[in-house]
């Protein structure tokens, strides 16, 4: 079937997302209220990207950007690449953090292109976006929440990410600790061995199922819930700030885990709950988001260059 590209502008908002949660190594995930906004929009050529916010100055402004490049497969998938690009990025999520800001660049590439085509989404349905976005991305606990919103269980079936998607418990709150210091998702999984011990495996089973329940009705259980023995401790030599923070918080009753493969700390507490400020740490008290990735709201401001 022929594609139609659409020559007006869309917008999405993606939100950060905070993966494993503690025992739900590489499935388990939560979309987060701090969000990147991309307006796109199809041009008689050529690619260029505008980036305000985190990653500003860093972040490529061509084709090589995630965000082009996401776009880019999901064209392909639709069936036709248009001539050019061009995108205004605004970015609030940290980069390289723990907090999904790669899997937020995949989803909105994936979500504006299937804007900018005539009935993208019944060409390419939720389902098959999440495909390609786990695909891009070679796993899906985060880009799953992230589509989504919500709390989302994810896996792989043949090589091709799904997830079903969970409401939370609305007394669920989600505190951020972001230091300064970065992380490596590469680095941080080289940190982890082979094999682990069979008693682990299966207390990070039951663990993985008791936070299942905990998030989406029983909070007053999410300490014992992400307790973990499958990948924390094995990080923790790399980013000591970061263990040490978590100790410091459970040590108090909260159930504090590393944020993805870190160096971000992501406390899950319950109504009533102040956090407590950390001297290095910018401490974002937050909510969980249900929407996922929504197109629509405002543009982004224009720049007053006339470059573009």
């Amino acid at each position: 079937m022929q594609m139609a590209l659409l020559l007006d502008r869309a917008v999405v908002r993606v939100p950060a997302t905070s993966a494993n949660l503690g025992p739900g190594f590489d499935a388990l995930g939560l979309a987060l209220t701090l969000y990147d906004t991309v307006e796109g929009r199809v041009t008689a050529g050529g690619v260029t990207v505008e980036v305000t916010g985190e990653g500003a100055g860093e972040l490529p402004s061509d084709e090589s950007h995630l965000v082009v490049r996401a776009m880019l497969r999901a064209f392909d998938a639709l069936g036709e690449r248009p001539a050019g690009l061009h995108l205004r990025c605004d970015n609030r999520i940290p980069q390289a953090r723990g907090l999904g800001s790669s899997s937020a660049a995949i989803v909105a590439g994936i979500v504006l292109a299937r804007a900018l085509v005539e009935d993208g989404e019944k060409r390419m349905p939720d389902e098959e976006a999440l495909a390609l976005a786990g695909a891009i991305e070679g796993h899906p606990d985060n880009v799953a929440p992230c589509l989504l919103g919500g709390f989302t269980i994810a896996w792989e079936e043949g090589g091709v990410a799904t997830a079903v998607r969970r409401e939370p418990d609305p007394g669920v709150r989600p505190v951020l600790y972001v230091p300064e210091e970065r992380g490596l998702t590469e680095v941080a999984r080289a940190a982890l061995p082979k094999a682990v011990p069979h008693a682990d495996a299966a207390f990070n089973a039951g663990r993985a199922a008791l936070l299942v329940h905990a998030l989406a009705g029983d909070p007053g259980r999410l300490f014992a819930a992400t307790e973990d023995r499958l990948h924390q401790q094995y990080r923790a030599q790399g980013m000591p700030l970061t263990a040490e923070l978590v100790a410091l918080l459970r040590a108090e009753g909260v159930a504090a885990v590393v944020s993805g493969a870190g160096p971000s700390v992501l406390a899950l507490g319950v109504d009533g709950w102040a956090p407590r400020a950390v001297p290095g740490w910018r401490v974002l008290p937050l909510d969980v988001d249900v929407a996922g990735a929504r197109l629509g709201g405002e543009l982004l401001p224009r720049r007053t260059d006339n470059s573009v």
